[in-house]
This record gives structure tokens, C-alpha cells and sequence, in this order.
């Protein structure tokens, strides 16, 4: 056991170094450890609209009921971003000839290169353009589920490895409770 614990503490900081997050999906397509590819910097993707009157505005506080990446759930969020928009969870395999993902949660209408105004139904396919992950843009995937909602970009810190994550994006308005004072 402390052996597996000293590994697992080797992977983490390797991994820290990248800049790269560990992936876990919350769902029935639950997925191995993937590496995510952070963005910081807060970039949206061209066209996204802010939410007119979203639960949890910008600066308030949440804990994060899903369990997208190791040390998310349960951990207290700030919220950096509210944005009305079509959410989708999907199927594919990345680029870099990584292993398959199944039930990737979420990748949102302003990331998908065939999306317009409407949602896309589950079973098209459509190409990625968002990097959560390493590998994920250009890919083709498949759209599972499709889901008119809020989502956010949120900062927390990992309760597995106290590390600070800025910009995680994105939880839905479900995946989120609000903070018990």
C-alpha cells in the first residue's frame, strides 16, 4: 500500500510538471486515468454567451458534485464564468492515437466545428475543437447526449493533490450545490 501511495504521489508531481490534469469520467462510460491538457488561461471559444441570470454568478462560491477529474468532487469551487449554451457529453478517440474515450463530460456547442444555433442529436458526429484533453482537437466524436443548460468555468483546488486548478472548464448547474456556511 505505501508503495502504491509513493507511485501514485511520483505521478502527480510528473504530471504537475506537464501541466496536465488526470481525467476520470463520473458516468457509465467511466474511463481510466486520461491526461488533461489545463488551459489557465481562461480562453472561451468564439461566440459564447455569458448567462443572463445563472444560479451560481461569477465570484460566488460552489462544491463540485461531479467527479470529471480526480480531486473534483467535493472540493469547494469559485466560480469564474457563467454561459448559456448546448453542452454535450461524447464519444471518441483522440488524434494522438491515445487510448478511446468513452462519455466525455462536457464539451460545449462553441467547440464543435459542424455545431450552428441548434443542438446536435446524439449519435452524429461531429470534429472537436477543444483541447481539454490531449488529443481531443480535430478528433472526430460522436455526441451521446446533448444538453440545453448553464455551464461554468470554475477554479478549485484538487482535494487528492491540494494543487490549484484555474479555468477547469466545464461543469453544468447539476454538477454543482451550493456552499453550506
Amino acid at each position: 500500500m505505501k508503495i502504491l501511495m509513493i507511485l501514485l504521489a511520483a505521478v502527480f508531481v510528473l504530471s504537475a510538471c506537464g501541466n496536465d490534469e488526470s481525467q476520470t469520467q463520473d458516468n457509465q462510460g467511466a474511463n481510466d486515468t486520461e491526461h488533461m491538457q489545463h488551459d489557465a488561461s481562461g480562453k472561451l471559444p468564439e461566440g459564447l454567451q455569458e448567462a443572463d441570470d445563472p444560479e451560481f454568478p461569477p465570484g460566488s462560491k460552489a462544491i463540485i458534485q461531479a467527479d470529471h477529474m480526480e480531486g473534483m468532487k467535493g472540493a469547494e469551487a469559485t466560480i469564474v464564468g457563467a454561459f448559456d449554451t448546448y453542452a454535450y457529453e461524447v464519444t471518441y478517440t483522440p488524434t494522438n492515437g491515445g487510448k478511446h474515450v468513452d462519455h466525455h463530460r462536457w464539451v460545449i456547442q462553441e467547440e464543435l466545428k459542424e455545431a450552428n444555433e441548434h443542438p446536435l442529436e446524439p449519435g452524429i458526429e461531429a470534429t472537436l475543437e477543444a483541447e481539454h484533453m490531449e488529443g481531443m482537437k480535430g478528433a472526430t466524436a460522436i455526441v451521446e447526449k446533448a444538453e440545453d443548460t448553464t455551464v461554468y468555468m470554475v477554479d478549485y483546488t484538487s482535494t487528492a493533490t491540494g494543487e490549484e486548478v484555474k479555468n477547469h472548464k466545464w461543469l453544468t448547474e447539476e454538477e454543482l450545490a451550493q456552499l453550506r456556511e
